[in-house]
């Protein structure tokens, strides 16, 4: 237990030492307008180099930071939470690996580099979500890995289209492909690769799966890495797919990934699954943003997001702990009661990412919103940003209704409390970022404020959606909970709404079931049949045929044969005289 200790403390030390490096050369990179890139060459070959490169300007070193020390946290929380693991030093480790393949792909210029993160997100992502070995988390790591497996072959994909610019440094060829015709072609393949990633429609169902994990995993998960990583691509692409028609597209399709986890975690009871639903709302306002041209205000709410979903995280894992691992919100209540501590946090991690006036995700969420409204935007779009954002303080007041308000309906003999200091210490850090965060980018990446100018209805209706929402959530928490199950009236429609629009079964029979099924008859009829018949098994038995031929030859006596031949020439041209 004293080396899982070392362990533990070692790699929290060192990836908080050096995301605090990292945050201060970030501010220096800010306030002089650097950008450095360094390369490494690895090997040469004749006229042919192997270069590595990579890219160090005030976006990557910021985000970096902000990935290491949400990492730290995790791993020094992880300490208390995976108490007992016998593979604790395994578990440590497979983090490290997925933080250090996110670090790949952040300083990468380079579309070779990005790859190597990128795969390396998906392996290591497997590993995590299969680390309870059950059949469960077996069925979400293969969903998992097989939806990151189209992304994968859309960006090796792109890595071929772009031999026409003569370089993989996507970096030097962003104005040229603007110009080019390859660039729609470069453009599609990296859209799709980055919806992969960030899991939208139509390849949301991994994300809710993927929960399978340990929840030190999901805290890391979805707020800083992974799903992030196809926002951060699209961020550094964003010129491309802004001179294409992609945008318009990518805007309604994350507008309805908005829309479709808002209202799927209005009808979801585990609580891990409402929080993934609420990432996946959260990386819909994210791609939403980015397709109308505004890249650095997506940067900033992935930022702000990644403080106050980590900490909702640790929150929950806190709570799930202490009722002996139950995630069904129906037996939580009265916490705030029994867990004082991690209640303050889980209440100020909500109300951040319902966009709380001073906290995080307001800074980020209420310029989003006001952007909106003062863009050109169609009727459709405009309704799904508003009602959507609605659907997320309905979403969280129904969960702290039920988990704070609500009666306890677990064991009668428990053990609720605050006394994991390890875990708690984890959580006070992130909820001071969580309150200062917000403030502190905005006055760093916009120093100087926008003027947006808006009636006064327009300025108020973020605050009328909120206020909305959240009595609605309110509201419907008492329906549900009342003896009336009004929800079975509407069964289907109930049905519908809450299983993500079936998009999981369409996925799991689309990615997994029928593919696979086709792939063992091909199998079956080709491999194993005909191209065995006609190929292989046919060779080999005529090869068999013609070797024993030869071999009957050569184990015979020429000699002899010749001449018995010559004397029974003979006999005949004597007969025949």
């Amino acid at each position: 237990m004293l080396w899982m200790l070392s362990i533990c403390m070692l790699g929290f030390v060192f990836l908080m030492m050096t995301s605090l490096s990292l945050f201060t050369l970030g501010l220096y990179f800010i306030m002089n307008d650097l950008v450095y890139m360094i390369e490494w060459e690895i090997f040469s070959l004749n006229s042919s180099a192997v270069i590595m490169t990579f890219l160090f300007d005030w976006m990557s070193l910021m985000f970096m930071s902000f990935v290491l020390f949400i990492s730290s946290l995790v791993i020094y929380y992880s300490h208390e939470y995976m108490y007992g693991d016998i593979n604790i030093n395994r578990f440590i480790i497979l983090v490290l690996m997925f933080v250090l393949s996110m670090m790949f792909l952040i300083v990468s210029p380079n579309l070779i580099s990005i790859l190597l993160g990128w795969d390396g997100l998906g392996l290591v992502s497997y590993c995590l979500v299969i680390y309870y070995q059950n059949v469960k988390s077996y069925n979400a790591g293969m969903l998992t890995a097989l939806s990151n497996r189209i992304g994968d072959v859309a960006l090796l994909m792109a890595i071929a289209w772009m031999l026409n610019f003569g370089s993989w440094n996507y970096i030097y060829y962003l104005d040229a492909m603007n110009m080019s015709g390859d660039m729609g072609v470069i453009a599609a393949l990296v859209v799709l690769a980055a919806m992969t990633k960030s899991a939208q429609l139509p390849f949301s169902s991994w994300l809710p799966a993927a929960m399978a994990a340990p929840t030190p995993v999901s805290a890391l998960v979805h707020s800083s890495t992974l799903v992030t990583a196809g926002v951060y691509l699209l961020i550094r692409f964003n010129s491309v797919i802004m001179s294409s028609e992609l945008s318009n597209l990518l805007l309604l399709i994350s507008g309805l990934t908005m829309f479709m986890a808002g209202l799927g975690a209005n009808f979801e009871f585990d609580l891990k699954k409402i929080i993934a639903l609420s990432t996946l709302s959260q990386l819909g306002l994210m791609m939403s943003i980015l397709s109308m041209g505004f890249p650095k205000l997506a940067f900033f709410h992935l930022l702000t997001h990644a403080l106050f979903k980590a900490l909702l995280f640790m929150c929950a894992g806190a709570i799930i702990h202490n009722l002996k691992n139950c995630q069904d919100i129906r037996y939580m209540g009265t916490l705030c009661m029994q867990m004082p501590l991690t209640s303050i946090c889980f209440h100020v991690s909500n109300l951040a990412l319902c966009g709380m006036p001073f906290l995080a995700g307001f800074y980020s969420k209420d310029l989003i919103l006001e952007i909106t409204s003062l863009h050109y935007l169609n009727m459709l779009s405009f309704f799904l940003y508003y009602f959507s954002t609605g659907l997320t303080v309905c979403y969280s007041f129904r969960l702290i209704y039920y988990s704070m308000v609500g009666d306890f309906n677990f064991m009668a003999f428990h053990s609720l409390n605050d006394e994991g200091w390890i875990m708690l210490r984890g959580m006070l850090v992130l909820m001071t970022m969580a309150v200062l965060g917000g403030c502190m980018l905005s006055w760093l990446l916009f120093p100087s404020p926008s003027m947006i100018c808006l009636p006064l209805f327009l300025k108020l209706l973020v605050m009328i959606v909120s206020i909305l929402g959240g009595w609605v959530g309110y509201e419907l928490s008492k329906l549900e909970l009342s003896y009336k199950l009004q929800s079975l009236k509407y069964y289907l429609s109930v049905t519908f709404m809450g299983s993500m629009w079936f998009i999981p079964f369409i996925s799991t029979y689309g990615m997994n079931y029928y593919p696979l099924l086709l792939g063992q008859y091909m199998y079956m009829t080709y491999d194993q049949g005909w191209s065995e018949d006609w190929g292989g098994q046919m060779l080999h038995h005529w090869f068999s045929y013609y070797s024993k031929i030869t071999q009957w030859w050569q184990n015979n006596s020429l000699k002899i044969y010749l001449i018995s031949f010559m004397f029974w020439v003979v006999i005949l041209v004597l007969m025949i005289i």
